[in-house]
């Protein structure tokens, strides 16, 4: 493979060649090295620091310093969203600052940022307590106003009762109440403030069970909401005045109080005093806000400063934090002079890493370079495929089921093309097809501003898997002019029906109620079969043999691509024992099962398909009769049974006695073999185990064989039975489609009512996007999701191994701490 640029041309069908590295790095050009790597994101390091805890290794304190550094840029960016103040995501003149002075920085920020907080917090907790107390001095300066008028009221009415001493209406003892000593009259304290009003009744209650009902209570509803001093927030509350008797009464009321979240506030009794006490508090209250405003104009002038260096700090501290997580994973050598790194690299990537070395060493004003070294393992690479922004959900659709191992063939490569093909055979309509296609379309001309936003899960899922739903929206459209279905409606877009009506009664009639006057329509289902009696028997014995055929074809794609894997191990047990009976075993019967089928739609035949497979099995000798659909029939059958019966023990059998000869020869070999060097058999032990040692369990390589067989044969039957899916969704979602055209929309236009024709078309529009667009095309993606994990990718997948992670600061997560 010719390279081109820096990179070799990207190969989906196996995973990228890797091999395993080892650094030696000198101490003094560890951190440039390790940084210029993760610029490069070419290698994945293995942690040789395994056995040490995270607070035992040698950068501890340094990762540490980046974890609080990162708790005081979260703490920035807490304060800046509480402001709406946004991170710049402009470019601003870049500073260079190393991590000590940005430590010393933040430091002070925080400092100055709390301190302008507690100052603000303590202006506004006065500022609303001010606020409350105004409230107190008008609310209840009404209830004391009310009080006096009341009593003046009295008062006349007690000097009406004096002139009138004679009358018969005169109270007895008059005299007597107006004479009480003034040294035996009670005075009555009182106690004002504000209480939350969803607990005012519970106040009130309490109140009275405390005291015996030996208070009165005055409240008053406070029309707008009010800022609690202690909460922050705004809450509904009503003013209060409680009048009491005795101390006894004042301690519970103050513990009730309390209790409730009541604010008490003092309250002059003198009129005079409580004018004056209204003036000192307006005057009070416009001096804290023009306070509160200037802390806050300094509060967001810091806020915006840190808000133009926010992201250059962030990625900073990331970065440096990610450099000293992987420098604790290199060994230290015994000199303490250099660290030791090992991990996986692409080859093709080997010049680049080297140039990094050498960089960073020149940079960092190193005396000795780095050295760099392939070592030979037996340990397995990591899977390494190199995708870009088109194939990398259907890599993820793959990954999902499991890693591919090493350089195993890749279903990605094909899960492109048949995926959305096989979602597009049960979701066929091409007026669907369009709507999905608009839909996505949305997505990726708008995909520059959609990835640098924060969306939901469901819209990112859309838009991570958006050229999927390109693809099967254009498959789509594609299987619904093969249907010819557009929203159920079929369209004479490619020419003229071959058939028309013999009769009136056609539509209520089968087949024989059309008669064909021209050539056979050109392009997928002729428009007349719709809405005819035998519609329905036609499209089902189309689209079940059509699932068949494709299902058969994919499990043959599965199987040739298990014989591309065992070559490319040279692995000929697997070629001649598994990949062979495999291929015989299906074609002799669900091969030839397709070939029957098409054989019946070439000749117009009327063979009975079920009656022939069968009886192929029950009574393979008989005469075929009238389902004889070619000379020699009967005998190719017999022949093509014989050889599917013969290819299940050859799939058993020989495999597991083949590799417990190997097994034997292999391990009479070794125990002659010549002694290792040192240094190499150092290298074995460090990174692969003898397979020499192992023992060969036969029973267990025989039963594992028998399994394996068995799952094949009965799942090629349950498998192709399994394709029978793409016919019964692709049935469903033309039956539901007609249902909402003829039983919503063409009813509700048959009532020549407006109102009712709107009504129809909003419900008519809100089920197909509801059940059609979403419901159906999510079953849809599940069945077709199943069909290539299990049907295809179980013939040849394996899926075991491991991805390739490498250091690289491209991929650090946004919310990586």
């Amino acid at each position: 493979m010719a390279e081109s640029g820096c990179c070799p041309p990207m190969d989906l069908f196996r995973s990228e060649p890797m091999q395993l590295v080892r650094l030696i790095i000198p101490v003094e050009s560890s951190h440039l090295t390790v940084s210029y790597l993760g610029d490069l994101g070419f290698i994945q390091f293995k942690d040789l620091n395994a056995e040490k805890s995270p607070f035992q290794r040698t950068y501890a304190t340094q990762i540490k310093r980046c974890g609080e550094m990162a708790r005081k840029l979260r703490f920035f960016r807490e304060q800046m969203k509480k402001v709406d103040v946004v991170p710049s995501t402009v470019p601003s003149e870049r500073i260079d600052i190393d991590l000590d002075n940005l430590e010393v920085k933040l430091g002070e920020l925080e400092a100055e940022m709390i301190e302008v907080n507690a100052n603000n917090e303590k202006l506004q907790r006065s500022y609303n307590e001010l606020l409350e107390y105004e409230l107190i001095l008008q609310k209840a300066g009404e209830f004391f106003y009310s009080a006096q008028s009341d009593a003046m009221a009295q008062q006349r009415e007690t000097q009406e009762r004096r002139t009138d001493e004679g009358s018969i209406n005169s109270p007895l003892l008059l005299d007597q109440e107006m004479s009480t000593d003034s040294s035996k009259v009670v005075k009555l304290g009182f106690i004002s403030g504000l209480v939350p009003r969803d607990k005012s009744m519970a106040f009130e209650r309490i109140l009275f069970r405390a005291t015996r009902g030996n208070v009165l209570l005055k409240q008053g509803a406070v029309e707008n909401p009010v800022t609690d001093p202690v909460l922050g927030e705004k809450v509904d509350k009503n003013v209060f005045v409680i009048f009491y008797s005795g101390e006894r009464a004042k301690t519970k009321i103050l513990k009730i109080c309390e209790a409730f979240g009541a604010n008490r506030y003092p309250f002059p009794d003198d009129l005079g005093k409580r004018g004056q006490m209204i003036t000192e508090v307006s005057g009070s209250i416009s001096e804290l806000k023009a306070t509160i405003d200037v802390g806050m104009l300094h509060r967001d002038s810091l806020l915006k400063n840190v808000s133009y260096h926010y992201e250059q700090w962030n990625l900073l501290v990331k970065k440096e934090k990610s450099i000293y997580h992987t420098l604790n994973m290199l060994s230290i050598d015994v000199t303490k002079k250099c660290l030791v790194a090992e991990g996986w690299s692409p080859i093709f990537a080997s010049k680049q890493v080297q140039d990094a070395l050498h960089r960073a060493a020149l940079d960092s004003n190193s005396q000795v370079g780095s050295i760099f070294q392939v070592l030979h393992t037996r340990e397995s690479p990591p899977t390494y495929f190199r995708t870009n922004k088109f194939n990398s959900a259907f890599q993820e659709i793959v990954d999902a089921y499991g890693v591919a191992k090493y350089q195993e063939a890749n279903p990605g490569v094909y899960t492109i093309v048949t995926f959305p093909f096989l979602f597009a055979v049960m979701f066929g309509d091409w007026g669907h097809g369009i709507c999905l296609l608009l839909g996505t379309l949305f997505f990726i001309l708008r995909e520059k501003k959609l990835s640098s936003q924060k969306l939901g899960d469901i819209t990112e899922m859309t838009f991570g898997g958006r050229y999927v739903i390109l693809l099967m929206s254009l498959f789509s459209i594609y299987t619904g002019l093969v249907y010819n279905e557009f929203f159920s409606v079929p369209f004479e877009l490619f020419g003229r029906s071959a058939y028309a009506c013999r009769g009136p009664s056609c539509s209520d009639s089968t087949t024989a109620g059309l008669i064909k006057v021209r050539d056979a329509y050109p392009f997928g289902v002729d428009p007349k079969w719709h809405g005819t009696r035998s519609e329905l028997p036609f499209l089902n014995s189309l689209k079940m043999k059509m699932s068949i055929l494709i299902g058969v074809a994919q499990m043959n794609l599965g199987i040739i691509l298990s014989y591309f894997n065992a070559k490319f191990f040279k692995n000929s047990v697997n070629v001649w024992f598994q990949f062979v009976p495999q291929m015989l075993f299906l074609n002799c019967l669900f091969g030839y099962l397709s070939v029957l089928i098409i054989v019946k739609w070439c000749t117009g035949s009327k063979a009975d398909l079920y009656h022939l497979m069968i009886y192929m099995f029950l009574s393979p000798t008989d005469d075929l009769g009238e389902n004889q659909l070619f000379a020699g029939q009967k005998t190719l059958q017999i022949v093509l049974l014989l050889l599917a019966l013969v290819a299940v023990p050859w799939m058993l059998l020989p495999k597991p006695f083949i590799l417990k000869k190997q097994f034997q020869d292999r391990h009479q070999g070794q125990s002659y073999q010549l002694l290792q060097s040192a240094d190499d058999s150092l290298e074995v032990d460090a990174h692969g185990s003898h397979d020499g040692h192992e023992e060969f369990e036969f029973s267990e390589v025989f039963v594992h064989q028998l399994i394996h067989t068995i799952e094949f044969v009965l799942g090629a039957v349950s498998n192709t039975a399994s394709y029978l899916r793409l016919w019964a969704l692709s049935l469903a979602h033309s039956e539901l489609s007609t249902v909402f055209y003829e039983k919503v929309l063409l009813l509700a236009w048959g009532f020549n009512n407006v109102i009712i024709l709107i009504v129809g078309i909003i419900v008519f529009i809100c089920a197909t996007v509801g059940v059609l667009l979403v419901m159906e095309t999510l079953s849809a993606f599940l069945h077709a999701l199943r069909l290539h994990w299990v049907e295809f990718q179980n013939k040849f997948y394996e899926g075991d191994g491991y991805k390739f992670h490498p250091f690289s600061f491209a991929l650090m997560d946004e919310d990586d701490e």
